[in-house]
C-alpha cells in the first residue's frame, strides 16, 4: 500500500486549522463553549490556563476522543470532526508518555506506522528518522522502564512526529519532568517544530513554559477564551483581571477611583493610591489595579508610593522575594536585589504604565486568579 501522506514539513500542507463554535456539554455542565479558533499551518500555539480551564477538553475534541456537542472543525474546506481519530491523521504526546512498556523504543515508534499498514521499509526509515531526531540511538533497543522520564518523552515526540502529521497535539507533555529536564525539552520541542515545520497545539497550566515556546497564546477560563495573542501582548496588554493573574499580576488591589481620562486612572483606598493605566474605559466606581512583582521598586516612583512592612523575604540568589503588608493588613508583594528583612519599613514605587486599571470590581474580583 502507498503511503500518500506529505513528508516531514508537513505542516506546511494545510493553510489552516478552523475551530468553529466548538462546544462540550456532561449534562448541565459547559466545560467547552463557544471555542473558535484559527491556526495556520506551522504555528505553534498553546492553549492556557489552570486546572479544569477546558484546555485539555480542546485538544480532545479536536483528537477526536471526545466528541462534540456543538459546532464544527475543518482543515482547510474539509470538515474532520465527523472522522474518527485514526482518520484524522494527528500526531498526539500525553503527560503519562503513553508508552508500552513490553516493546523496545524502536517497536514503541513503529506502532502507529504498522497499524496504518506502511511498508517495512517505509516504518523502518522513519523509525530510524524519527530516533535520530530525538538523539536517541544509542537507546533505540531498550525497554521504556530502562529510560529517564526526558528519554520516555523523547520517544513520545518520536512516536507521534513519525507518523508526518500535518498537527501534533501535546497536552502538558512536561508536566511530569524536574525543573532542568522541562527546560532542556522546551527548547528541543520548539527545536523540533521549527525544523520540521510541524504545526503544534500545546497544553499546558503554567505560563513561562507557553511564553517561551508559542507563537500565540489562547488563554481560558471556564471553558470560554479570554484573550488571545502573541506572548508579548498577552504579557504586556492582558484583556481583564483574570489573564492579568495568570499571567504574573499577583497584586490585584481591589481600590476605587477617584479620577480618571481616557488614558490614566486614580484609584485609592485602604492606605494605597495609585495611578495607573485605564485598562478597562473606567470612569468611576470600583476597580482592580494589577501590578507584577517585579515591576515594584524600593522607593517612590513616578508619583506612585506605597508605604509597607516586610513581613517575608526569600532568598532567590540575585534577588529576594519579599511579602509586605500596608498599615491597613493589605498583602503586597515585590521583588528586589536590595536587602530588607522582616520587619523593615519601605515605600515601594511603580511606573504608572506598569499599573493596570480594571473597572467593575465585582466583575473582575470572579475573575482573579491565585498565582
Amino acid at each position: 500500500m502507498s503511503d500518500k501522506r506529505p513528508d516531514h514539513g508537513s505542516g506546511q500542507g494545510f493553510a489552516e486549522l478552523r475551530l468553529e463554535g466548538v462546544s462540550r456539554r456532561y449534562g448541565a455542565q459547559t466545560a467547552l463553549d463557544d471555542f473558535s479558533l484559527s491556526i495556520k499551518g506551522s504555528e505553534f500555539v498553546a492553549l492556557l490556563g489552570p486546572s479544569g480551564c477546558g484546555k485539555s477538553t480542546a485538544l480532545n475534541c479536536l483528537a477526536g476522543l471526545l466528541p462534540l456537542s456543538g459546532g464544527s472543525i475543518h482543515l482547510d474546506d474539509r470538515r474532520i470532526d465527523t472522522l474518527p481519530p485514526e482518520r484524522r491523521g494527528f500526531g498526539m504526546v500525553f503527560q503519562n508518555y503513553a508508552l508500552f512498556p513490553h516493546m523496545s523504543v524502536r517497536k514503541n515508534i513503529a506502532f502507529g506506522l504498522q497499524m496504518r499498514k506502511l511498508g517495512r521499509a517505509e516504518t523502518a526509515k522513519r523509525v530510524n528518522e524519527a530516533i535520530a531526531l530525538v538523539q536517541l540511538e544509542q537507546h533505540a533497543d531498550k525497554m521504556p522502564g530502562q529510560l529517564s522520564g526526558g528519554q520516555q518523552q523523547r520517544v513520545a515526540i518520536a512516536r507521534a512526529i513519525a507518523l508526518h502529521p500535518p498537527v501534533v497535539l501535546m497536552d502538558e507533555p512536561l508536566s511530569n519532568l524536574d525543573a532542568k529536564l522541562r527546560l532542556e525539552m522546551r527548547m528541543e520541542i520548539r527545536r523540533l517544530h521549527q525544523d520540521l515545520g510541524l504545526t503544534t497545539l500545546y497544553v499546558t497550566h503554567d505560563q513561562e513554559e507557553a511564553l517561551s515556546m508559542a507563537d500565540r497564546l489562547v488563554v481560558l477560563r471556564e471553558g470560554v477564551i479570554q484573550q488571545v495573542g502573541t506572548p508579548q501582548e498577552v504579557y504586556d496588554q492582558p484583556a481583564n483581571g483574570y489573564v492579568a493573574g495568570f499571567m504574573g499580576y499577583r497584586n490585584l488591589l481591589e481600590l476605587d477611583v477617584s479620577s480618571a481620562d481616557g488614558d490614566y486612572a486614580v484609584v485609592e483606598g485602604g492606605g494605597v493610591r495609585l495611578v495607573g493605566a485605564n485598562r478597562g474605559g473606567v470612569t468611576s466606581g470600583a476597580a482592580v489595579a494589577a501590578v507584577r512583582p517585579e515591576d515594584l521598586v524600593l522607593g517612590e516612583s513616578d508619583g506612585n508610593g506605597i508605604r509597607v512592612t516586610v513581613r517575608i523575604a526569600e532568598y532567590h540568589g540575585r534577588e529576594l522575594s519579599v511579602e509586605a503588608t500596608t498599615s491597613q493588613g493589605r498583602s503586597i508583594y515585590f521583588r528586589t536585589p536590595e536587602r530588607v528583612a522582616p520587619g523593615d519599613e519601605v515605600t515601594l514605587g511603580v511606573p504608572r504604565h506598569r499599573v493596570l486599571v480594571f473597572g467593575d470590581a465585582e466583575r473582575a474580583r470572579q475573575g482573579l486568579v491565585a498565582v
